[in-house]
């Protein structure tokens, strides 16, 4: 049983909702400022869940089922944090009848001064994160001084004169919700490169085609531990390309060690790794990520990979343990010119291993798609299980034909592509 994002966002709100109301006067709890104070006291906690979630702990991921949903997560509690936020800079969180103190004592002009710049924290913060326009390594700097920024909202909650006291129940909760994001931005800022499980590698083999290349590579030392499926962060150790960037492993564990990616010409960063790698280049990877591993136990399975979402099912063919391919069909959906690995090595790839495979270059709608998913549906009906990789829009169309022949949602499993 995982944490689902909408919990871990409606949890915070409901237990600060609860605690402030047990701060104040009944009659009170209805007002403008009551709700002001608990959207003020909300917004602080989701700001510390969010940064706790940014650690990228292994016990975070394992709670949320995969640290795609982690991210998921992260990002709404931004967004409601700054709504709530919003709600609790309009209207004055104060009351005659209210017994209201602050826990440390400013002055006017500055407690003012503070209680205006955790606002703007908190506009940067989340505006950063939702913004795909800022070149990546630009955006990941200046994302750094979210945990900084956070320091100033909980100056915030200190300075401000309200009814809430440091050993009150709300006063104790902000307490450990503040103290475990701060841990979880202080070690992602300052200890995550030297205490995340991670590996030296060398890159042995660069194969380019259709925008996009396979890239192998070989530990230094001692390798990472991962399953097939799950993937790292890639963090190359030559100048321009040191920014970390995740990819799924296109490779299943070995003897040697040795792990490859397929790399997609998606953006700058890609474009630029791709042009630029060579054999004898060194890289950290930071590993293992994500919960996408292939079902222990199906009567019959779908796997449909959309582009460079074909990854983790080159992984699973790969893997030499792995067995019961003849319940496997592969549907490779893939632009005509860019399909990387090519249909014919895949389809080589899929007969070795006993597997069905179905290249799609028509999309969703495609007669060589719908009719033969449907076909498998019919005839495995609740019993079959589907894994996705790809794009969203893909995603949708493949749950609405899940849904028309009667097949439970639950029956497919995916992670989101994006991480920002």
């Amino acid at each position: 049983m995982h944490i689902k994002p909408s919990l871990a966002v409606a949890l915070p709100i409901a237990i600060s909702s609860v605690l402030v109301a047990a701060a104040i006067p009944s009659s009170t709890w209805w007002s403008s400022a009551a709700v002001s104070l608990a959207a003020g006291v909300a917004a602080l906690s989701l700001m510390a869940c969010a940064a706790l979630l940014g650690s990228r702990w292994a016990i975070v991921e394992t709670s949320f089922g995969g640290l795609d949903r982690v991210y998921r997560a992260h990002k709404w509690m931004g967004i409601w944090a700054l709504g709530l936020a919003s709600f609790h800079l309009v209207f004055k969180a104060e009351l005659d009848g209210w017994q209201t103190a602050s826990i440390i004592e400013l002055s006017r002009p500055l407690t003012r001064l503070v209680r205006q710049l955790s606002y703007v924290a908190l506009v940067f913060i989340i505006l950063l994160a939702l913004n795909r326009n800022i070149p990546y390594s630009r955006w990941r700097l200046w994302h750094k001084t979210s945990g900084p920024l956070f320091l100033i909202v909980i100056a915030h909650w200190l300075s401000f004169s309200s009814p809430i006291t440091l050993i009150s129940p709300v006063g104790l909760w902000l307490s450990l919700v503040s103290l475990l994001g701060l841990a979880g931005a202080a070690y992602k800022l300052l200890l995550y490169p030297f205490l995340a499980s991670h590996a030296e590698y060398e890159i042995t083999g660069v194969t380019r085609g259709n925008h996009a290349m396979c890239l192998q590579l070989a530990p230094v030392g001692k390798p990472v531990q991962f399953e097939a499926g799950q993937f790292g962060f890639l963090r190359m150790k030559q100048e321009g390309l040191r920014e970390p960037h995740p990819f799924t492993i296109a490779s299943a564990a070995n003897r040697s060690g040795q792990v490859e990616f397929l790399i997609r010409d998606l953006g700058d960063y890609t474009q630029q790794l791709i042009k630029q790698s060579q054999p004898g280049m060194h890289a950290d990877i930071y590993a293992p990520y994500g919960r996408f591993v292939r079902p222990a136990s199906a009567r019959r399975e779908i796997w449909i990979g959309g582009g460079v979402g074909i990854s983790p099912f080159v992984a699973w063919l790969k893997d030499e343990a792995a067995t019961d391919f003849a319940r496997v069909t592969l549907f490779y959906f893939f632009s005509a010119g860019r399909a990387f690995p090519s249909v014919d090595v895949l389809a080589d790839m899929t007969r070795q291993r006993g597997a069905e495979f179905v290249p799609v270059s028509g999309g969703a709608a495609s007669p060589e798609f719908g009719d033969q998913f449907d076909a498998i549906l019919r005839d495995a009906g609740r019993e079959v299980q589907v894994s996705f990789c790809g794009p969203k829009g893909l995603l949708t169309q493949v749950r609405g034909r899940l849904e028309t022949a009667g097949v439970r949602v639950a029956n497919i499993h995916y992670e989101y592509f994006e991480f920002r």
